[in-house]
């Protein structure tokens, strides 16, 4: 007879997603995971597989909850730029309760050349996020806020591989007002 779960899978597959964003995939092991999901090692067996499932399973997560959150906030925002500044403060700074950094694209510098599965999730993800931003940039071309004179994939991309810039340096010890200087001046350079 087959045993109910004793855990929320979302919950431990958060607790995963935090561990593995913090430390990285090769750092994490499975007692780390066993130990900060705080299920048996077993359950984690029987639920996803084994590690390799496990963070592919929390990349999708990560991808849901950031993703989610961003589709829903930027809507609070009258104006294109707002929403920009928003998306780059949201996913450049965070908040206290988020690592540093982002999970894709610390597994991007990490896996991707050599994981076929992860570089996919991780392609799919900065799709989605430079969709994203596309969409705010039609919005500012369309209002007048943004230059128009770039196309809205392009200026997408820019913002986006400057964004990834950033993601980065928020890993490091660079401090928030060098990072703030940067994001304010790549909204100055899409605006009119």
């Amino acid at each position: 007879m087959a045993r109910n779960k004793e855990f929320d899978e979302k919950t431990v597959l958060d607790k995963a997603m935090r561990l593995f964003w913090e430390q990285g995939y090769e750092k994490t092991s499975m007692n780390d995971l066993v130990e900060h999901m705080g299920i048996h090692r077993r359950s984690l067996y029987d639920t996803f597989s084994d590690k390799h499932t496990l963070f592919l399973k929390s990349m999708d997560r990560f991808d849901e909850t950031i993703n989610g959150t961003l589709s829903l906030e930027i809507q609070r925002y009258e104006t294109a730029a707002d929403a920009l500044v928003f998306v780059l403060r949201f996913m450049v700074i965070g908040d206290e309760e988020m690592p540093p950094g982002c999970l894709l694209v610390n597994t991007a510098a990490e896996l991707a050349v050599r994981d076929v599965e992860v570089d996919a999730k991780t392609l799919e993800g900065f799709r989605k996020t430079e969709d994203l931003i596309r969409e705010i940039v039609i919005k500012g071309q369309r209002n007048g806020e943004f230059k128009a004179s770039y196309h809205p994939e392009d200026l997408a991309e820019y913002i986006h591989s400057t964004l990834i810039g950033l993601r980065v340096m928020a890993r490091t010890s660079v401090p928030k007002e060098k990072l703030e200087q940067i994001m304010a001046l790549l909204i100055h350079s899409v605006q009119k």
